[in-house]
């Protein structure tokens, strides 16, 4: 097992201290740009997408920019080598060799710490992709309703990813290579990847406990409906069970309590809506669902330590 290199302190207080950086196509280009020539053999990149052939310096000029990240795209990878622990919209994951790793647009990436030789293989692909499936027809792992996953798979499900990309990276590096069949070929990655998606589904339906269960579905809730949704009344009523036994559940299973998750989930949409967009204060109170913008400020500041105002102009 290789050493372990710290990348950011405790997810919480990084998630409450600093805003989510949006990692899309113009900034990963930035990050890459004054590496091309070392990282070249490594990685493709365009206006379309991006494939990352398994080499961890590209990823450690990633990881330099500051986390925690925002992403607005589709990635799709495996961990190559090595084991790292990333925290993956608001919950901590382990990845090892052999995991598969989704992440959907809205994703909000914080790494915690990787092994020195954590490796990841994979695609993303940005807005101008030409996506292979039409609204409606996406697989069920990829349809919305689960922003991201990420999945220990049996070494043969793992060789058949590592095939598809291996395609892939040697098509996209043929003179002007044929697009539909690349795009073919990331139907058949996200095929393969909700095969392993929906079998492991149905092992954890199997060997899950029930509180495990229903802490994975208030997480997933939060993740959807907190711009909308700030009470917990609501999140118990969706599970058809009292808000008494969901907060006792929440807190047992993770040490928090689900106004907690709320709290944190809220104020990272905020932050993010503040930094990446024009909208004024009283716009983003009135689009996160507060009474008025004289709330908004209250809440943010006694969960933050500033006023939204002064958040968005430090940041900016």
């Amino acid at each position: 097992m290789g050493n372990f290199h710290y990348l950011c302190g405790g997810f919480m207080e990084n998630v409450m201290d600093k805003q989510p950086k949006l990692l899309d196509v113009s900034k990963m280009l930035d990050i890459f740009g004054p590496h091309l020539t070392q990282i070249k053999e490594h990685v493709f990149f365009n206006n379309e997408m991006a494939v990352l052939h398994s080499d961890p310096i590209v990823f450690k000029l990633i990881l330099q920019q500051t986390p925690p990240f925002v992403i607005n795209d589709h990635r799709l990878g495996i961990v190559m080598y090595g084991e790292g622990f990333v925290n993956f919209n608001l919950v901590d994951r382990h990845l090892k060799a052999g995991t598969i790793v989704y992440l959907g647009p809205g994703t909000i990436i914080t790494p915690i710490r990787m092994s020195d030789d954590f490796e990841i293989m994979g695609v993303g692909l940005f807005a101008d992709f030409p996506m292979p499936f039409s609204i409606g027809q996406f697989p069920s792992a990829f349809n919305g309703q689960v922003r991201d996953f990420q999945l220990p798979v049996s070494n043969e499900a793992m060789q058949t990813v590592q095939n598809i990309l291996e395609t892939i990276w040697q098509l996209v590096h043929q003179p002007d290579y044929h697009r539909p069949t690349v795009t073919a070929l990331v139907a058949a990655l996200m095929h393969h990847y909700d095969h392993q998606f929906n079998l492991q589904a149905d092992r954890q339906a199997v060997t899950r406990s029930r509180e495990q269960t229903i802490f994975d579905r208030f997480i997933q809730l939060v993740n959807e409906h907190c711009r909308e949704q700030h009470q917990l009344d609501y999140y118990a009523d969706r599970m058809c069970i009292t808000k008494r036994y969901l907060g006792a559940v929440v807190r047992q299973t993770s040490g928090s309590t689900p106004k907690e998750w709320i709290d944190r989930a809220l104020i990272a949409h905020a932050k993010a809506m503040l930094l990446h967009s024009d909208k004024p204060v009283t716009l983003i109170s009135e689009e996160l669902n507060f009474p008025n913008p004289s709330f908004f400020t209250k809440y943010f500041k006694r969960l933050t330590g500033t006023t939204p105002l002064a958040f968005a102009n430090k940041e900016n």
